[in-house]
């Protein structure tokens, strides 16, 4: 079985005024219908306006940049609109069918990657969205009337309704075009800003590792996964790790550049490339992977299908190595006792982040 593993970078589904949409295609990575994981990568330049919107898959945010971003969403089988605030750093789920808007009411642009499970969706690896309005809107598709009836408009009313306007996913909005203000209490419940929550594995000089469940966030169980971040300083590494789960990984690095390599069910290398900010990699179940941080370090941030993530490492104390016994690890490597001994030594002394070496 030989999978393509490379890296990929998003192309372009829409650029306006307002902004952009960018996707990565499952014709171009056909692992991401294989393992139904999709992504997509919005950028609302200031004042641009996502119009209102749902997609047929469940997924998560993570605010790449800016400060001022404010999202709305009507979550499923609710009549009642929410309105959060989002800065950098920030996760918001999104579940499937809810449908949901987008602004950036700052001074530079709000960019979002959004990952998701695309199992239930119409092109599996991919995210598909249904907007309310504008010239892709779905009120338009109907008969004029049809729409007449349903909303007890005339033909002047109809036109209007469906017509007025004319944008196309998302537009620029006017200043003094007046939005809901975000609510505090529904932000704290809707959103996580991973990037300042405490990790649960830290190593001065070689990074942190923060995981995100369902446990410490509870809303982010209604879109059935887990978040994980990882950063890394200059040269630092992170061990290589395997998911005990079986669980697909989608990782998007998302600052800095580095070295990702990536070891199959053969023992043989799949992957051993440089990546950068804005690759995407699917890492299929099972597959154990390491990072290696470039000069300027690297973040990577990722999800993984489940909302019990379990990993085993292979590197640092906390290694499965430790598990078993001395004379299985003698056996199995094939060395002397004396070997074993510094072999296991050596893994007692470092952690599964390791900083560069001197």
């Amino acid at each position: 079985m030989e999978l393509d593993l490379t890296p990929k970078t998003a192309e372009v589904l829409f650029e306006g005024d307002g902004g952009g949409y960018y996707t990565w295609w499952s014709s171009k990575v056909p692992l991401l219908a294989k393992t139904n994981v999709g992504a997509g990568r919005l950028v609302l330049q200031p004042q641009g306006f996502a119009l209102p919107h749902y997609a047929d898959i469940s997924k998560v945010g993570y605010v790449l940049e800016g400060n001022d971003g404010v999202a709305g969403m009507a979550l499923r089988n609710t009549r009642e609109e929410v309105v959060v605030k989002l800065k950098k750093g920030d996760v918001i789920p999104v579940p499937i069918g809810s449908v949901s808007w987008w602004f950036n009411d700052g001074d530079s642009d709000l960019v979002i990657i959004f990952l998701g499970e695309t199992s239930k969706a119409l092109i599996p690896g991919e995210i598909t969205y249904f907007f309310l309005t504008g010239l892709q809107g779905v009120i338009g598709g109907f008969s004029n009337e049809l729409t007449s009836k349903i909303y007890g408009l005339d033909k002047d009313g109809v036109e209007k309704l469906i017509k007025s306007q004319s944008g196309v996913l998302i537009i620029k909005l006017d200043k003094t075009q007046p939005l809901p203000k975000p609510q505090t209490e529904i932000t704290k419940k809707l959103v996580y800003n991973i990037d300042v929550a405490d990790p649960e594995n830290v190593v001065e000089n070689a990074g942190l590792i923060k995981t995100l469940t369902e446990q410490e966030f509870p809303f982010i169980g209604d879109v059935g996964l887990s978040v994980i971040r990882v950063k890394l300083e200059p040269g630092a590494i992170k061990a290589p790790s395997y998911p005990i789960n079986p669980t697909v990984r989608l990782i998007y690095i998302a600052r800095g550049s580095g070295k990702i390599e990536i070891v199959d069910f053969s023992g043989k290398s799949a992957l051993n490339t440089q990546v950068e900010a804005g690759h995407l990699l699917v890492v299929p179940q099972f597959f154990v992977v390491a990072q290696i941080a470039g000069e300027e370090g690297m973040e990577s941030f990722s999800i993984v299908i489940t909302t019990n993530p379990l990993f085993e490492e292979l590197g640092g104390r906390t290694s499965i190595w430790s598990a078993l016994s001395p004379s299985v690890q003698q056996a199995s490597l094939n060395v002397d006792s004396e070997f074993q001994s510094l072999f296991i030594s050596k893994i007692k002394e470092t952690t599964n982040l390791i900083p560069p070496t001197t």
